[in-house]
């Protein structure tokens, strides 16, 4: 009945459980049938259909799906009247009888006594609690009205119980004045339990409670108590029998100082109780304005408020030193246990009263929602487990089952007989024969249900409600190396979860399942993640170490060890003093602790709990921990591994480019090795064709496409800071070139005084060449996002292309990310620009630094016509470029250029215009040149002109007509493709 009526409080419907508010009942939400259900939760209980036709209209029509959907809801608020009406039936029966009730006695029937009246209660208050109940209830009748042309059986009475129980405290407070008797004996036979387990812990220390150890003569004698069940019995579950119990049955605060005791202590232990799963029930004030109301209950206030301060300023500190206590303790009794499991038979009790303890302090933290240390959360919860995991033993060896079930429910029965006033044999006379038989059915549990005593005293199930909090607490956990060893705790709680489901609401157990299964799935993957990430980074820190031994750091090493062993001082013979070998291996200060011991240290901790349990079994699903680990290992390696491959590619890759071994043909879409005396050690096209590109994409997925783009555009950084040097030593030429690329002669005669021109168009095709690399690489995962997630993809186009140019740059910028990320080509390439901005200098002026990257453009432009006496510079249509990948040059120049003036807020248009300029008059030159050795391979330069506008979002063919005859163009193409077909003989 609580699960039911708490899933419609949580506003779902009862057969999806927990909660889901999208599942609330289209009924209470519907604009049509506002009026409607503002009508009838006006004038609840009472019906009115005759003089309310316009209102009730609506009603009219969905009366046959009112009835259909809502009837689930309806027949469970009658359930909560019948289960209301018999146990007000057995209150009165038990009265009439004049039951017996004491704890330490005839146990079960007092816990069971108690627990139905905090469970009534519970119930009711719950009931409350839910907003819609008269809008459910009122709806379904009416419809119902309108169907069958009567209220329903169980309306009325229905309706006055929803009405009475408003408030329904102090309707239970009238309600229970004849049960006052009953409650309060059994209550007030918590008078030597609930102290005893109420006490702080520094008494539980002085007591030495739960050791095994302190008295070693006495550790193989079995723990024996007059108050066997007692002993482990939840302090949580006292308490709410305490306060509510107290509630009901106030007269008894007045009169007996005993009862005032227990209740006050309650008060002073905890703010909040649990009614249901995350429902709480704020003691003192919900006390207050019941006590208020009532004449003569002055003092009673008085002791609420004093409560309320002691547990506000006391209650935090105390259940925290409990929890250091129990930290240790359960620590200890784990590690005796798991070493000397044959104590688990003489002091299985202290076993229940740790895990009883230890859930209790757990509970009470979560409930109130403190700011909880993860020391002392993660720690006690890993001890709880591993005191659950020392009594993971065969119960018998020789395979026979004992079920001793008949027996204790016959015991129940004769406590029941023996309890009411006119028994023959009364138990309250006979209290050592309650105290044996007691202690028997104990040691029966010990036998046949050890698994119903792990639940019943360490089950954690209520986690399943407090997602949010049980996640930050195993983040937390994970985050602190000192406490990640007890990080397993929390998807073994997970097994937990199918415990708080009910046989008579299976709604629930999917729910559950699922949240039980995705939570656990959860904290393994995490867990598996860290650990990862620790072997990665122990694999950096040694490849670290092992750089320091390559020859150029070694000389240096042996340098400082032999300067500094000839300082040392001489021995009595004039000889230096020798040491022992090794000697500069060993730890100086075992304070001193490394960054690789701190990594190690975590590893190992992280590695101590995935190794913890082989597998756990939650909801017929069975996870391995370590599968999780070796899955997260084989992705890693697997792909840096491949990025390794790749790297190392590259490296090779621009080393041969550089010496002409190698290039890169467009129409191809590959590298290619090209025609040498040495052949080549490696095929480029293997690794660079836009197959195999699309395959690294598949792999390395598109953050690993991200940091291979970086690492391309590293490379690319270090080229312009080199040409950014070269500008700076011909920074006086390049001024005046600029400003006279109309004067051929002193055009000339300055291009005499450059200097370094053959690296500045080797380092500039580098880039290009790099810049071609990336392409390829991101048109291989456009293509992969494609095939995956097209809409996306096609989306991320789409809203680019429609950029306007006027946007701000920031803005644009943002979308280019995005952009890029998907793999779609962009103006200006984000990464670039990352890449390029952290080269400003400090010692150089914003103003200086874009004086150089114009000047840049500059050099790179007055420079092409010396491209034309290169014998590899020979156009090929075949491959779409030249042998020597100058034809790569025109994506440099564009992207170069678009990321400093990006860079620098300069008109990437304007700059790129007046490079086309001088560009194009130098060029021009030479064509009036006679050398032939000069303009070998003039056209096939001239081409690369076209090329840059082609490749330019910023340039037009227009612009270029109006710097180089378009003529000229047209011959150089006819020039170089007639210079490719070879002659008839």
């Amino acid at each position: 009945m609580l699960t039911r009526v708490y899933n419609i409080k949580k506003q779902g419907q009862v057969w999806k459980a927990c909660g889901d508010p999208k599942a609330k009942p289209s009924y209470l939400i519907d604009k049509n049938l506002e009026s409607a259900v503002k009508f009838i939760v006006r004038k609840f209980p009472a019906v009115e259909t005759r003089n309310n036709n316009q209102q009730l209209a609506q009603l009219q029509k969905e009366k046959s799906e009112i009835l259909k959907n809502l009837a689930l809801y309806y027949f469970t608020f009658v359930d909560v009247m019948e289960f209301k009406d018999h146990v007000c039936e057995l209150l009165n029966t038990i009265d009439a009888c004049q039951v017996f009730f004491d704890i330490t006695v005839n146990f079960d029937l007092t816990k069971n006594y108690l627990d139905l009246v905090v469970t009534y209660t519970n119930l009711m208050m719950l009931l409350s609690r839910i907003e819609e109940r008269k809008a459910i209830i009122g709806l379904y009748n009416y419809a119902h009205e309108m169907t069958h042309g009567s209220s329903d059986r169980e309306y009325p009475r229905l309706g006055q119980m929803i009405v009475d129980y408003e408030n329904p405290l102090k309707k239970m407070m009238e309600e229970f004045v004849p049960h006052g008797k009953s409650l309060s004996d059994a209550l007030l036979s918590l008078q030597m339990v609930y102290p005893r387990r109420n006490l702080s812990a520094d008494q539980w220390r002085n007591a030495q409670l739960l050791s095994l150890i302190s008295a070693p003569s006495t550790m193989l004698n079995p723990a024996q108590s007059d108050t066997m069940p007692c002993e482990y019995l939840s302090l949580d579950a006292m308490e709410k029998w305490i306060v509510f119990g107290f509630i009901l049955c106030h007269g008894v605060l007045n009169s007996d100082q005993a009862a005032l005791s227990l209740w006050k202590l309650a008060l002073q232990s905890s703010t909040c109780l649990c009614l249901f799963r995350d429902e709480v029930f704020h003691i003192h004030k919900a006390a207050e304005d019941l006590f208020i109301n009532i004449r003569g209950y002055n003092k009673r206030v008085n002791d609420i408020k004093e409560c309320k301060e002691q547990a506000l300023s006391h209650a935090g500190l105390m259940h925290r030193e409990r929890r250091k206590f129990l930290r240790s303790a359960l620590k200890e009794l784990a590690t005796v246990l798991s070493d000397q499991p044959g104590l688990l038979g003489p002091k299985a009790l202290f076993v229940f009263m740790a895990l009883s303890f230890a859930r209790d302090e757990i509970i009470w933290l979560l409930r109130h929602n403190l700011s909880v240390c993860p020391e002392d959360e993660s720690i006690i919860m890993s001890s709880f487990v591993n005191t659950m995991t020392s009594l993971g033993v065969k119960q018998v060896e020789d395979g026979d089952v004992f079920d001793f079930r008949g027996m204790r429910l016959d015991w129940f029965r004769l406590q029941a007989y023996t309890s009411v006033s006119k028994a023959s044999l009364g138990i309250a006379d006979h209290r050592e024969l309650g105290k044996m038989m007691n202690t028997i059915i104990f040691h029966t549990k010990m036998v046949d249900s050890l698994v119903e005593m792990l639940v019943e005293t360490s089950d954690l199930s209520i986690f399943c409600f407090y997602s949010r909090a049980f996640e930050k607490m195993f983040q937390q956990c994970l985050e602190l190396p000192s406490q990640s060893r007890h990080s397993i705790s929390f998807p073994l709680l997970c097994t937990h979860f199918m415990s708080c489901t009910h046989e008579l609401c299976p709604e629930e157990r999917h729910h559950i399942g699922d949240r039980s299964l995705s939570l656990c799935n959860m904290f393994l993957d995490e867990m598996a993640k860290q650990a990862r990430n620790l072997i990665t980074d122990i694999c950096t820190e040694q490849c670290t170490l092992s750089d320091q031994l390559l020859p150029k750091h070694c000389a240096k090493t042996i340098s400082q060890a032999v300067n500094k062993k000839s300082k040392k001082q001489t021995g009595k013979k004039g000889e230096p003093e020798r040491e022992k070998p090794g000697v500069e291996s060993m730890r100086k200060n075992r304070l001193l602790v490394t960054n690789l011991d701190k990594l190690h240290t975590a590893l190992s901790e992280l590695c101590f709990s995935i190794n913890y349990v082989p597998n756990m079994v939650i909801w017929e699903h069975t996870f391995t921990p370590r599968e999780y680990l070796t899955s997260h290992l084989e992705i890693r390696f697997t792909k840096h591994h491949t990025f390794s491959l790749y790297y190392r590619y590259l490296e090779t890759l621009l080393r041969q480019v550089s010496n002409g071994h190698i290039a890169y043909f467009p129409a191809m879409k590959a590298f290619v090795n090209l025609p040498t005396e040495n052949e080549l050690t490696f095929n480029a096209e293997e690794y660079s064709d836009i197959s195999e590109m699309r395959s690294l994409s598949e792999l390395l997925g598109p953050y690993g496409m991200k940091f291979l783009s970086e690492s391309l555009m590293w490379h690319i950084s270090s080229q312009v800071a080199e040409l950014k040097k070269l500008v700076v030593d011909n920074v006086e030429v390049l001024t005046q070139m600029r400003t006279s690329f109309d004067k051929p002669g002193e055009m000339a005669a300055l291009f005499k005084k450059l200097s370094s021109v053959d690296s500045v168009l080797k380092r500039m095709t580098i880039i290009g060449v790099i810049l071609s690399f990336r392409s390829l690489a991101q048109e291989a995962l456009r293509d992969v996002l494609s095939c995956h997630i097209p809409f996306l993809v096609s989306s991320v186009e789409d809203f680019k292309d429609h950029i306007p140019r006027e946007t701000d740059m920031k803005v644009a910028m943002n979308v280019y990310e995005l952009s890029s990320a998907a793999g779609l080509p962009c103006e200006i390439d984000p990464a670039l620009v990352v890449a390029l901005s952290s080269q400003k200098s400090e010692n150089i002026s914003p103003e200086e630094e874009y004086k150089i990257a114009c000047l840049l453009m500059v050099f790179v432009a007055v420079s092409m016509p010396t491209l034309a006496s290169n014998v590899m510079s020979q156009y090929s249509p075949a491959i779409e470029g030249h042998c020597n990948n100058i034809h790569c040059l025109a994506k440099a120049v564009n992207q170069i250029a678009a990321a400093l003036f990006t860079i620098h807020k300069g008109s990437i248009e304007d700059r790129l215009k007046e490079f086309l300029a001088l560009a194009s008059s130098s060029l021009l030159k030479i064509g009036q040149e006679t050398d032939k050795t000069t303009t070998r391979n003039r056209e096939s330069v001239y081409l690369l002109l076209d090329m840059i506008v082609q490749e330019s979002p910023f340039l037009t063919m227009d612009l270029l007509e109006s710097c180089f005859p378009y003529v000229l163009l047209r011959n150089a193409y006819h020039a170089v493709y007639k210079q490719s077909v070879p002659s008839s003989t």
